[in-house]
């Protein structure tokens, strides 16, 4: 048994030996060949590794050899434009030496010629020296010879000639004042005309003119009774909260807002419209909406103030200011609106100031406030819009010469400056133009009439007729009565009175027209 055992035993460690060293065997055959393959690889990626290394140095020298390329085309650009530069600014050093040298030979020859011209002044000096000297020695031979043959001392002699030629020296000097005088005033005549006409013809700006009523169509006759309201609750409502006048009469879907106050008329006007488009009128919701149109207008009346300083290119002043600039929209004097009669004379004083060496911007500044004062006459229940606007500029600390300007453009002080005296000019040429203003038609022809009158009482009046809108008056006198220089005399008379007398805007040009007329008939 155990024979067999043993037996077993040493047949399974035969068996498994044998299996061992086969597989041993085996085992080592595949890892040769593991081996061998994984040297065939790594030769392989050598081989790419330093193929591709190769590659790579080829690619740095192509890459180094376009790198130096670059650099001697960027070299040789700079090379260029350095040399540009420098025969530029050889050119340049060399035109400042010739331009040098040009002025240093003008300054030669103006040495030169001064040099020349003060010697000439020394012989004329010499000269008059000279015969100064000869005209007291001529005096000093005449002295003595009427003192030889009067009788007259020498001191009496000198003083009589010297009284004579005093008296020649005073008419000799008259007649010089008068005509240098005339020819001053002639220069400046032309000089102002052409100023004047240089902005009337740089600045033609349109006028608006104002009514004192606004007509309202409404959309049919029964939006009237709505308006009106029952027992006239609703337009008493309106007519006590606006203070404007509402009339109503028989033109059908018409009604009419009358006021002197523009600013309550618009605001009226604008309330109405609303409650119109709206639909629902009675005196709580005409209240409401008025409150609500009268808050905007005074965003818009500052909005309007800031865009008129704006187009006008000055600085801002005050926000009240600015306030009234914009309110003046809603002012008118004699029918012409006084924001544009404000801004045409802001740029009309701009441009006579800048001819005449001015301040452009600041004179734009007081012709733009000149009038500012009449923003406020109708708040404060009248009173003078000069005085009225001198005192707002001051409080808000406007310059010296935008107050002297308000002041000094209807007389109540001198102007002082430039400025202020363009300022003057420009309202005159806005408030006198043609069309500009617009008066009521009874005090027109009372004024016409009153300026005939005046001229119809002078003694030697043949006819005087008012015309070009009451700005001439013509007057014809008898030449049997009135010669050529009492016609200059009567002229003068007439202004005066005129200016005594009346009231007007701008100016009044009296022609004193005499003519003789000489008519014989041949038989």
């Amino acid at each position: 048994m155990w024979i067999l055992i043993t037996g077993f035993l040493g047949f399974g460690l035969l068996v498994g030996l044998g299996v061992y060293l086969a597989c041993r065997k085996f085992f080592a055959l595949d890892s040769s060949h593991i081996i061998e393959r994984a040297k065939a690889k790594a030769q392989a990626i050598e081989l790419e590794a330093q193929n591709l290394l190769h590659k790579k140095q080829l690619e740095l020298k192509d890459a180094e050899l376009s790198l130096q390329q670059q650099f001697k085309e960027k070299e040789r650009t700079l090379h260029e434009s350095y040399t540009k530069k420098l025969h530029a600014i050889e050119r340049r050093e060399q035109n400042l030496q010739d331009k040098l040298a040009c002025e240093l030979s003008a300054l030669e020859q103006q040495k030169s010629r001064m040099k020349q011209e003060y010697n000439e002044l020394l012989l004329q000096k010499e000269e008059q020296l000279k015969a100064t000297k000869r005209y007291y020695t001529l005096i000093e031979e005449l002295n003595h010879t009427l003192s030889h043959y009067t009788g007259l001392t020498k001191q009496e002699a000198k003083d009589i000639l010297l009284h004579n030629l005093e008296h020649e020296l005073i008419d000799e000097k008259a007649h010089l004042i008068r005509r240098y005088e005339k020819e001053t005033r002639e220069q400046a005549q032309k000089a102002a005309n052409y100023i004047l006409a240089q902005a009337v013809t740089r600045y033609v700006g349109e006028f608006a003119a104002e009514r004192l009523i606004s007509v309202l169509t409404l959309p049919d006759d029964e939006m009237k009774g709505r308006i009106i309201g029952k027992e006239g609750r609703n337009i008493k409502a309106l007519e006590m909260i606006s203070g404007v006048d509402i009339i109503i009469d028989d033109t059908p879907a018409t009604i009419i807002l009358s006021s002197f106050n523009l600013y309550r008329r618009a605001i009226a006007l604008k309330t109405l419209n609303i409650l119109i488009e709206d639909g629902r009128i009675h005196p709580a919701r005409i209240e409401e909406v008025y409150t609500r149109v009268e808050e905007q207008m005074e965003q818009e009346i500052l909005e309007d103030g800031k865009n008129v300083i704006i187009d006008l290119g000055i600085d801002f002043p005050h926000p009240d200011i600015i306030k009234l600039i914009g309110k003046l929209r809603y002012r008118a004097s004699y029918g012409q609106n006084a924001l544009g009669h404000s801004i045409q004379t802001a740029n009309l004083a701009g441009i006579i100031a800048a001819q005449l060496g001015g301040d452009e911007k600041l004179a734009k500044r007081a012709g733009l406030l000149h009038d500012i004062g009449k923003a406020l006459t109708i708040d404060q229940g009248g009173g003078n819009h000069v005085l009225l606007g001198a005192e707002v500029c001051k409080r808000y600390k406007e310059h010296p010469v935008v107050i002297n300007a308000i002041m000094s453009h209807h007389g109540n002080e001198a102007f002082e400056s430039v400025e202020a005296a363009a300022v003057c000019a420009a309202d005159t040429l806005s408030a006198a133009r043609p069309g500009a203003r617009r008066d009521v038609l009874e005090s027109f022809l009372n004024r016409m009439q009153d300026l005939e009158q005046i001229a119809m009482q002078k003694l030697g009046v043949k006819q005087a007729y008012a015309i070009n809108a009451g700005r001439e008056l013509r007057v014809i006198a008898r030449a049997d009565i009135i010669s050529d220089s009492q016609s200059i005399v009567l002229a003068k008379e007439i202004a005066q009175e005129i200016e005594a007398t009346l009231n007007y805007p701008g100016e009044v040009k009296v022609s004193v027209i005499r003519e003789v007329r000489a008519v014989e008939f041949a038989h």
